[in-house]
């Protein structure tokens, strides 16, 4: 919190990328499923379960450099879990449950001032055959948060999705009911590396969720997103970014130049 001039000094927010074992370095093949991934390490090829459904076409390319985590669990039909890869010096996370992790941990240190006057977090809460990922309460005081993770970016601008996403739209809706309903509702969405001097969504991936997006925000649902840095020792809640409601609205001098623009 602030000292005596009253300034907010954000705390440092980062999580792990992994527990367990220490992660292991492989080199992407193919990506044999949706969900899975070959990969060869030290001369043997290996699977690994991929949990990003995003097509990551821009970063899952022959020879791309993954950085996998042994699992042993039983029941399990892989042995790695895909935890990130490699774009140039820029690491990027395919975790897609790490930005929950990464909100829940800056919820808990009121690193998000927009939200800190909550006092209860309930995480996974079940709103008709969906689930928003947070629910704050002060009182009678409410505040629904989706999280969504982003790994793709387009001229310095981070967009989402990279895929189709039904599930994404239906979120979406539900939290423009609540609006209409006067509840408070935000989306937060977590750029899982370094790179990125704005947001927008990506129309030509899915017209659908871009609209809804927009609609939205004009009813009031508050959109947020961060860059969030990713190193092997985890990842850290960064600067928030503008958002834009699509490329198109970014200004040209920003899609060239980069956050310098």
């Amino acid at each position: 919190m602030g000292h005596g001039s009253g300034t907010y000094i954000q705390p440092t927010v980062r999580v792990p990328l992994s527990t367990g074992a220490p992660l292991v370095e492989a080199t992407f093949f193919a990506r044999s499923g949706q969900f899975l991934v070959e990969a060869q390490m030290g001369g043997r090829m290996v699977r690994a379960h991929l949990s990003d459904r995003g097509r990551l076409t821009d970063l899952l390319v022959p020879g791309a450099r993954l950085l996998l985590a042994p699992r042993e669990e039983v029941g399990r039909k892989t042995a790695f879990q895909v935890v990130a890869v490699y774009q140039g010096h820029d690491l990027v996370s395919l975790d897609t449950q790490l930005p929950n992790r990464l909100v829940a941990a800056a919820l808990s240190l009121g690193a998000l001032p927009q939200f800190s006057r909550y006092s209860r977090v309930q995480r996974e809460v079940r709103l008709g055959p969906h689930r928003i990922d947070f629910r704050l309460s002060e009182g009678l005081d409410t505040c629904l948060i989706e999280v969504k993770s982003v790994t793709r970016i387009i001229d310095h601008v981070a967009v989402f999705p990279d895929a189709p996403t039904e599930r994404g739209s239906h979120h979406l809706e539900l939290l423009i009911n609540a609006a209409r309903n006067g509840q408070r509702a935000a989306v937060v969405f977590i750029i899982q590396r370094s790179q990125g001097c704005a947001f927008a969504p990506d129309e030509e991936v899915d017209v659908a969720f871009s609209r809804a997006l927009r609609t939205a925000r004009s009813i009031g649902v508050e959109i947020y997103a961060y860059v969030c840095p990713v190193s092997i020792s985890g990842v850290t809640l960064g600067r928030e970014v503008p958002m834009f409601a699509s490329l198109s609205a970014v200004p040209l001098e920003l899609r060239r130049d980069g956050c310098a623009g």
